[in-house]
């Protein structure tokens, strides 16, 4: 079989834990922050996992990632 390239700029938003779980980060944390919430933008740093049904697209893109 040949081999598939990674998608990068999926690399760049998931990492696989050890555990096999997809993690990524919420978006909206870059800028007009002044206004939010000390909570709400302490909740920016938690990274949470993607959904299930979202994992064979991301598989796709990043598939030597996944074991």
């Amino acid at each position: 079989m040949p081999k598939l390239k990674t998608h990068k700029g999926a690399q760049s938003r998931f990492h696989v834990t050890g555990s096999g779980k997809i993690m990524r980060t919420k978006g909206g944390k870059s800028h007009l922050r002044r206004r939010k919430a000390k909570r709400t933008k302490r909740l920016f740093d938690e990274k949470i996992a993607i959904s299930p049904s979202d994992r064979a697209r991301v598989k796709r893109l990043i598939p030597y990632a996944l074991k």
